[in-house]
């Protein structure tokens, strides 16, 4: 068991990596979204009978169009119908905030900056998008977090010799992700990848967690976001390799199996060097996708419900609406597991390349 006083150093060790993480994503996100996209109006896409309809209907629910609605110019038609599905799972230049009045929020608008030149780039537009404010805020929210936890957790061991309270319950998280998830699959002298790691998991778990509140958007249902936290896992887990293996870090990339016969060895070279290759990306790929599709399918199928709830109109609607609190139950599940998920593969990653032998 690893001694739990170690463990406000580990704290103290994720600012960097946290600030680190936020500050690469803007740059992706901005790529993906330099104008915003127009919103669908469901006159202009046809939809199917039946359940279906449920979705049209949430994302285009009718409200009285108000004067501070008009001036906003997001997500209003000239019919008054407004669109709740697509702002809330989609990128965008503007945050909503509380209103008293239909259809209750108002968007402020983002400061949009100048392009800025980078070498061999060229101009990118790295203004604040919702999703990088959110970044921002889950980034604030974890040091804050972690540096007090950090901080009540050295009292308690000063006082009574144990935390207290809600500390003693990050300290348990952190513990285990430590003991029992990092340490046994990064392999020997993992010590130096605990802060990584678990920088990653409530950096992931906290943007996760601010798509659950109201007025809130999930950040990590963004290609850009999810894609850009892989291509960090990806430099982390191959440096790595390179620094723990040296030369033979290249055993990684093309295939040389010594207990084949000369003919066989040569003919599988060109056959699985390629499949070697091709492997070190699929990794990035699929902590991508994984986390990408589970927080936006979850959203989805939550509005779908909701939809269901204005399809009937009747007594019925009480079933949708018990199975949109049961899915939000799940999608607080789920935002803890993917979190985890992506840590644990992470781990496991790295200590295959580290310890990685044909």
């Amino acid at each position: 068991m690893i001694p739990v006083t170690t463990l406000p150093v580990s704290f103290a060790r994720l600012r960097a990596v946290a600030v680190a993480a936020a500050l690469l994503m803007p740059i992706a996100l901005r790529a993906q979204h330099s104008e915003p996209a127009p919103a669908v109006t469901p006159s202009a896409v046809p939809r199917p009978a039946g359940v279906g309809d449920s979705m049209g209907v949430a994302a285009t629910m009718i409200a009285e169009p108000t004067a501070a609605h008009d001036t906003q110019g997001h997500g209003a038609a000239a019919d008054g119908k407004v669109d709740i599905i697509t702002p809330h799972i989609t990128d965008g230049n503007h945050l909503e905030i509380p209103y008293w009045k239909p259809p209750f929020y108002k968007e402020i608008t983002l400061p949009h900056w100048a392009p800025v030149n980078f070498p061999l780039v060229g101009p990118v537009d790295i203004s604040p998008t919702k999703h990088v404010v959110f970044m921002w805020l889950a980034a604030g929210l974890v040091m804050a977090l972690l540096l007090w936890a950090a901080a009540a957790s050295k009292k308690g061991h000063a006082t009574v010799g144990h935390p207290k309270g809600f500390a003693a319950g990050i300290e348990a998280m952190a513990l285990y992700l430590r003991s029992e998830v990092i340490l046994p699959n990064v392999g020997h002298h993992g010590e130096k990848f605990v802060p990584f790691a678990l920088t990653m998991f409530f950096f992931i778990l906290f943007m996760n967690l601010l798509g659950l509140i109201p007025y809130g958007s999930t950040a990590t249902g963004n290609i850009s976001v999810t894609a850009t936290l892989a291509l960090i896992a990806f430099v982390v887990v191959e440096v790595s390799g390179m620094i723990a293996q040296g030369p033979g870090y290249l055993a990684t990339l093309f295939y040389w199996n010594k207990d084949l016969p000369i003919v066989m060895r040569v003919i599988m070279f060109f056959v699985m060097s390629p499949v070697e290759i091709i492997g070190k990306f699929t990794k990035p790929f699929a902590l991508a996708i994984r986390l990408f599709a589970n927080m936006t399918a979850g959203h989805i199928v939550l509005l779908a419900l909701i939809g269901l709830i204005f399809t009937f109109k009747s007594l019925v609607s009480g079933a949708p609406f018990l199975m949109a609190v049961a899915i939000s139950m799940l999608e607080l599940f789920v935002a803890f597991l993917q979190a985890f998920i992506f840590t644990l593969l992470t781990s496991v990653f790295i200590g295959q390349v580290r310890e990685a032998h044909h």
